[in-house]
């Protein structure tokens, strides 16, 4: 299943221009300013657009301690959590717990320079993630191009896990929506390509259609 990602973190007053019935999904960014240079705002962003939408509101949790985050966004509405593998190698075994036992679901992400492999274990484990994010740019830095290279991993996930739903978040428009399409990725993450765009219903369809038609020819 393809699912279109508004980035809350491009452009938030995009929502109140376009609308919350858009998307089926949300990605809310979060950085800590330690892990990325970026800061943001996070859980009451969360919980203020949960009381306008049932939409799924993926939360992309790029901070060096992502386990302190987990009940404040599981109360705020969240209904993914995402968390770097980078910050997470010692524990992610409790965290992957505490992120279902407050109802969300488990992702994990990868910046590019970490190696596909390392998130195999977090896939074949008896309590797994769900969902893992290839960035296809450095996380936290707003304005970098697509990284095309990083499309290897997401070819690798897909060949080695059919079912699982792979997400790719930097860069995703109308020039590079096939590549990552083609790959295998089925959650694609837009902010700057929609929000930016003179037609945004029309940049959503187009990357909904190749994802569509690349999972029909898969």
């Amino acid at each position: 299943m393809m699912h279109p990602v508004a980035s809350l973190l491009v452009e938030i007053i995009g929502m109140c221009i376009y609308g919350v019935s858009t998307f089926s999904r949300w990605n809310r960014e979060i950085g800590s300013g330690h892990f990325v240079p970026s800061l943001a705002i996070g859980a009451p962003i969360v919980k203020s657009l949960r009381k306008h939408t049932k939409a799924y509101i993926d939360c992309h949790l790029m901070v060096t301690n992502p386990i302190d985050y987990v009940e404040p966004f599981g109360k705020a509405g969240a209904s993914g959590f995402t968390f770097h593998f980078e910050t997470s190698k010692e524990n992610w075994q409790e965290l992957i717990q505490r992120i279902k036992s407050k109802g969300m679901r488990p992702g994990v992400a990868l910046k590019p320079g970490t190696p596909v492999e390392e998130v195999y274990p977090l896939v074949d484990s008896e309590n797994p993630v769900e969902m893992v994010l290839v960035m296809t740019i450095e996380p936290g830095i707003d304005g970098q191009k697509f990284m095309p290279e990083m499309m290897e991993k997401v070819r690798i996930l897909r060949k080695k896990y059919p079912s699982l739903d792979i997400e790719v978040d930097g860069g995703l428009g109308p020039s590079t929506i096939d590549m990552a399409a083609s790959a295998g990725a089925n959650c694609i993450v837009a902010g700057r390509s929609v929000f930016g765009a003179s037609q945004p219903a029309e940049v959503i369809s187009l990357m909904r259609k190749s994802v569509v038609e690349a999972q029909k020819n898969s």
